[in-house]
């Protein structure tokens, strides 16, 4: 008999709300574990700066003492007075292969977030377009890279039993440097240059003023992705938070920034495949092992994550964005980089889209978000 409870936060489910997809792909090679205590933060109100202006309820499913199946219904006040609409989301959807599973899952998030006030409901989500988001669709032959999601292919199939259906694509590309076009790293001399005459020049992330660097991208973020469907603002301890988070695996070579007479006007943010470690890590337990693999594999990572680039509206097609893809490619000559991902950009993103694919950029992974009026 299949049966649904809402969660505490604070009880000892959330941590079979969290262990749960461990269990799910045990057997799946390209499953990798998000870290246990920053998935605690993250669903704990008080630890996690989305729950000063939002909320959500977390389910769980059971047969019998069985968990079966996890949901997020998510109410996003930060979006909906932003967009002026009335979404409601669901996120953290894990599930066996059982369609009245689902069906309970997506019913119960769905009859939340219209009691917050919904008219719509978007996801997955987790827990805002600010964090991971996305069904993948296509691409299952390797692991997500980091900050990505990861689902089993017959998730598609549970979603669209329940008449949710596609909102937009997310896309992510890979790009080896060996086979990378390396027009952009030629020119960028002579970009770099142009872009000085006109005062704007590229620099590294100061990782000794990270604090206020963070400050700083900020503006730009919330300024250069504001038409980007889905987007909303993150607040100052939003930003804040992921900043402290990103402080501990940013490398500066790949943290870059562009600036006109001292101020900020564009960036890109290239991570280390974290998840190259994290894949190794079982169960997403820091102790008593999981510490030092994470520590001592660093030094490893053999993939970056692009996973921001932006310009301010008034500065693009100035060749900024291809002095930053060039900088990245540039600063990986000579390390253990063989290449990474640009991820995610939006399918109907044509100028970044056509960039990316300018410097030899393949769409090898697909991300879907669905959505459905209530």
């Amino acid at each position: 008999m299949i049966r649904i409870e809402a969660i505490s936060p604070k009880g000892k489910e959330l941590g079979r709300f969290i262990d749960f997809p461990h269990d799910l792909y045990a057997n799946d090679g390209n499953y990798v574990p998000e870290l246990f205590i920053a998935q605690k933060d993250m669903l704990t109100p008080g630890k996690h700066p989305f729950y000063e202006h939002s909320k959500a309820q977390l389910f769980l499913t059971y047969n019998g003492d069985r968990v079966t199946g996890r949901i997020a219904a998510i109410w996003n006040r930060n979006h909906n007075e932003f967009t002026n609409r009335k979404d409601g989301f669901f996120g953290f959807f894990d599930c066996i292969d059982d369609q009245p599973t689902a069906d309970l899952l997506i019913k119960t998030a769905c009859d939340w977030v219209k009691e917050q006030g919904a008219d719509t409901v978007v996801g997955p989500v987790n827990l805002s377009t600010n964090d991971t988001c996305g069904l993948l669709v296509d691409g299952f032959d390797r692991p997500p890279m980091a900050m990505m999601p990861y689902n089993a292919p017959y998730y598609e199939k549970l979603l669209l039993a329940n008449k949710l259906v596609k909102k937009t694509d997310l896309l992510a590309y890979e790009i080896n440097v060996s086979d990378s076009n390396d027009r952009s790293v030629r020119l960028l001399e002579v970009l770099q240059n142009r872009l000085k005459r006109s005062g704007i020049t590229i620099r590294q992330v100061n990782m000794k003023d990270f604090k206020n660097e963070v400050r700083k991208i900020r503006e730009v973020y919330n300024a250069a992705w504001d038409k980007n469907l889905g987007f909303v603002p993150a607040t100052d301890s939003e930003f804040e938070y992921l900043g402290k988070d990103l402080k501990m695996i940013v490398d500066p070579k790949f943290c870059l920034v562009a600036e006109k007479d001292g101020e900020v006007i564009g960036w890109t943010l290239g991570v280390p495949d974290i998840n190259q470690i994290q894949i190794k890590i079982k169960r997403g337990r820091l102790l008593p092992t999981g510490i030092f693999k994470l520590l001592f594999g660093k030094k490893n990572i053999t993939r970056i994550r692009v996973l921001t680039l932006g310009v301010m509206e008034e500065y693009r097609k100035l060749g900024i964005e291809a002095c930053l893809y060039g900088s990245i490619i540039q600063n990986t000559y000579g390390t253990k980089v063989t290449g990474g991902e640009c991820s995610w950009m939006l399918e109907d993103n044509y100028l970044m889209n056509h960039a990316i694919e300018q410097i030899n950029g393949k769409l090898y992974k697909r991300y879907r978000l669905y959505e459905k009026a209530l």
